[in-house]
């Protein structure tokens, strides 16, 4: 019962491992830098505030589940310092054009992590 258990999940591993080699090939996942979102704060259940950068501009827009909404149009470099004032001392700065290797995968940390936030925010009793 033991080997049965080794296997699948060996097997299960391997499936995996394929289908992100395929969607690696096919570029599904992965940020091609034209479009990226710099900053995102939930306002409420289903309401959000994100930071977008697309190409040389920068939008405030706000998303709730039915619309999307252009809140403002801000200037790139208060964005960038801004961004670098919160950017904790021990990390070393990004790069840019190089986006993380993980990004868009099973493994990303950020992607889990917003995961979960959303869930807890979903399930929370009110």
């Amino acid at each position: 019962m033991v080997i049965r258990l080794v296997l699948s999940l060996a097997f299960i591993a391997a499936v995996l491992w394929f289908a992100a080699r395929v969607a690696q090939k096919r570029g599904l996942g992965q940020a091609n830098g034209l479009i990226e979102v710099v900053a995102r704060q939930r306002m409420g259940r289903a309401s959000s505030v994100s930071v977008v950068r697309i190409a040389d501009r920068v939008l405030v827009v706000g998303s709730t589940e039915e619309q999307v909404t252009l809140l403002a149009e801000v200037d790139g470099d208060v964005v960038e310092e801004a961004i670098a004032e919160r950017r904790p001392a021990t990390a070393p700065p990004a790069v840019a054009g190089t986006p993380d290797a993980l990004a868009g995968s099973v493994f990303d940390r950020n992607g889990w992590t917003t995961f979960v936030s959303q869930l807890r925010e979903r399930t929370v009793r009110r």
